[in-house]
């Protein structure tokens, strides 16, 4: 009798909203540097930059073009007629203060904007400037995570008490037969878990090892400590071109004792708002200063890859096109990005990897090498395959 096959190893559910139309929040204490560096990354002047607390009341919204080098090769291979490539769109939330998760401020209004985002953009001000006030009366950026991080986990436990005290009440009534309430009382100890994370365990609850089932019911409440955070700390542009200042090492520290493994990516609005001010040409000249070069399309890859997304492409004379799915998307559900018709309606995918096109020049020699394959509905796309969907 021929041995049983080795089971698969289950499918890790990711954390997060099931789509692929992904947000990401610019979140910070007011007068860190927000807004300005929402205007510079979108190259408008939606947020209002100002040197007031809560200048950003309503989040303002920008579709920012995400920085491929194989989406340029493709477009200079195609030359097409039209080049779109992957956005991400970011949003400028209003300045949270200590207090934000009883109503401080605008707390209440803050901290619904931060739950209807997917991911975090974390300004933290590094630097001094006597013109631009604190709203803590003082520079310290690790007062100010701490602020941050308590207020998020604070509106968490909350949200959490009040669903697991609506859970109990209905599951008095439960007993052990059906499979309705043995389900329901999984949920109930899945809740249960993530209250002693945030209380007991003082966590955040990204950071905590859930499995498939527990993943479910935390993605169902939505809850603000879920969600991923990219650290941006803003300095001055003396300290960034220099590469020293003298919170980096302590911020550091902070994150690896509260949230080891998030990212950290220092930056200077000030530098970044100089530049935007200059002609494309003098631009790309003023980069090239030791030390000087913008820090914007590794913010923006960041978060693409921190919300867990990535891009396939469609090229052809007409179009170059990259477009964004999440990671582990099967294809017929990343053709279903482009018309829900070739979703419903799916054949299979001609794919080839990026790799394969760029090393054989064109779909012919890739076809010639036999490296073009006919996918069908279980294949899971990879960052950077070239597709051509077929439907019925």
């Amino acid at each position: 009798m021929p041995p049983k096959k080795a089971a698969a190893p289950e499918k890790k559910v990711l954390l997060g909203r099931p789509s692929n139309n992904l947000k990401i929040g610019i979140v910070g204490l007011p007068n860190v540097g927000k807004s300005s560096f929402f205007n510079v990354l979108s190259d408008t002047d939606l947020g209002k930059a100002a040197n007031f607390p809560y200048a950003t009341i309503n989040p303002e919204e920008a579709r920012i073009p995400v920085p491929d080098a194989r989406f340029e090769w493709l477009c200079d291979l195609y030359k097409p007629a039209s080049r779109v490539p992957a956005f991400l769109t970011c949003i400028d939330i209003a300045g949270l203060t200590a207090g934000a998760s009883t109503g401080a401020g605008l707390g209440n209004a803050f901290l619904s904007h931060v739950r209807a985002v997917d991911g975090i953009f974390q300004v933290v001000r590094a630097f001094d400037d006597a013109e631009v006030i604190h709203v803590e009366g003082d520079v310290d950026p690790l007062r100010d995570m701490e602020i941050i991080q308590t207020e998020l986990r604070l509106k968490d436990i909350e949200w959490v008490e009040k669903h697991l005290d609506g859970l109990k009440r209905t599951g008095r009534s439960l007993g052990n037969n059906s499979l309705a309430d043995k389900a329901k009382k999984e949920e109930i100890a899945t809740v249960e878990k993530i209250y002693k994370a945030l209380t007991v365990d003082g966590k955040d609850v990204r950071k905590c090892e859930w499995n498939n089932k527990e993943i479910e019911v935390v993605n169902s409440l939505t809850l603000l400590t879920a969600k991923p955070i990219t650290y941006l700390v803003n300095l001055s542009e003396k300290d960034y071109i220099r590469k020293k200042n003298k919170w980096l090492a302590k911020i550091k520290g902070w994150i690896d004792t509260h949230n080891p493994g998030d990212p950290l990516i220092p930056f200077s609005v000030s530098l970044e708002e100089r530049l935007a001010q200059l002609p494309v040409d003098e631009r790309a000249e003023a980069q090239k200063e030791p030390g000087a070069q913008s820090a914007l399309g590794k913010i923006t890859q960041a978060g693409y890859s921190s919300l867990d997304l990535i891009r396939y492409f469609t090229c052809g004379p007409d179009e170059v096109r990259a477009w964004t799915i999440r990671k582990g998307t099967k294809a017929p559900q990343a053709a279903g990005v482009i018309h829900s018709d070739f979703e419903n309606k799916f054949v299979c995918g001609e794919i080839m990897t990026y790799e394969d096109l760029k090393e054989h020049g064109s779909e012919a020699a890739v076809k010639a090498a036999g490296k073009l394959r006919q996918q069908g509905k279980p294949y899971e796309m990879v960052d950077g395959d070239i597709a051509y969907w077929k439907s019925g």
